[in-house]
């Protein structure tokens, strides 16, 4: 009976000494895991040099000075040599990070249709990555100088959030900076007397979240006509411009439905191209984006089939 009663506490004895090493391996498990998240979140921050005309200003070097040490929970994070000028980051982790440049130039996003938005009291405009799936997104200052850039993956990010909300750009002079003009309009004019049907049939949304948009300076009857979305580059149709130059005999075409579409790949501007329809009574061109993808050129194509007349 009285070894009976010793084996028993003996199997007691270790099992607790078992769950002891067992708990001490997770403690240290966990405490190794931390400390290499930890290290991996304090490594210094890699930034290429880029354009940045005002980096270098004394503006941009107080800008930088006095950024918070915290941004949505993210901490300012050293920056790797060489440490360009007028650049500051916040990380959590080592793919976790935000990044701030101070002094570069306006985006060509920034033109008549594009729609910042004030935070704090400045004007900053979302531009989101054109490469598919891509969620990362950087705001421009529209109206401050030096320019502001600030770059985070959304995804990072709950709800609505942005980085910009908890950085105070009112510090830096308020300019006002004009926007570039409206894709297709250095186009040389054409016919557009066969256009007049146009407007009446574009539909309120070119493809999901481009919106119909009044076009600055256009009539009721006007060959142009625009779509946004917020963060990406406008859809823009111009009926009733100039034949394509670069356009020969035998060049290659897309034929969307009943449209051939034909690319000049010299016009392009920011990460939109710029496609002809061919074979109608008045010549078109369209500003399509790449985040627009096939949807917009089908779209497109109904449009310009339903309201202008075949050659």
């Amino acid at each position: 009976m009285s070894s009976t009663k010793d084996a028993s506490q003996i199997n007691r004895a270790t099992i607790v000494i078992i769950l002891g090493l067992a708990l001490a391996l997770v403690a240290g498990v966990l405490g190794g895991a931390r400390y290499v998240f930890n290290k991996a979140a304090h490594q210094p921050v890699a930034m290429p040099e880029m354009p940045s005309p005002l980096a270098g200003s004394p503006e941009c070097a107080d800008f930088v000075r006095a950024l918070p040490n915290k941004v949505l929970g993210y901490s300012r994070a050293e920056i790797a040599e060489p440490a360009p000028p007028g650049a500051a980051a916040w990380q959590r982790s080592s793919n976790e990070r935000i990044t701030l440049r101070c002094g570069v130039d306006m985006p060509l996003q920034y033109n008549v249709f594009a729609e910042p938005e004030t935070v704090n009291g400045v004007s900053w405009l979302r531009v989101d990555d054109a490469i598919p799936e891509s969620t990362m997104s950087t705001w421009f200052t529209t109206d401050r100088s030096p320019v502001l850039a600030v770059t985070a993956d959304t995804a990072q990010f709950a709800g609505d959030s942005s980085p910009v909300t908890e950085i105070e750009a009112s510090s830096l002079p308020q300019v006002h900076i004009d926007p570039a003009p409206a894709p297709l309009q250095s186009l040389d004019g054409g016919d557009t007397s066969a256009c007049a049907d146009l407007a009446a049939h574009a539909p309120q949304q070119i493809a999901e979240g481009f919106s119909l948009v009044d076009v600055p300076g256009a009539g009721p009857n006007a060959p142009t006509l625009a779509w946004s979305a917020p963060g990406r580059e406008p859809v823009v149709l111009r009926c009733g411009v100039a034949p394509p130059p670069s356009y020969q005999a035998g060049a290659s075409l897309l034929q969307v439905n009943n449209i051939p579409w034909f690319e000049d790949t010299e016009a392009g501007i920011g990460t939109a191209s710029t496609w002809y329809a061919l074979g109608r009574e008045a010549d078109i061109a369209a500003s399509i984006p790449v985040t627009g993808g096939n949807e917009v050129m089908t779209n497109l194509s109904n449009l310009i089939a339903e309201a202008v007349p075949a050659r």
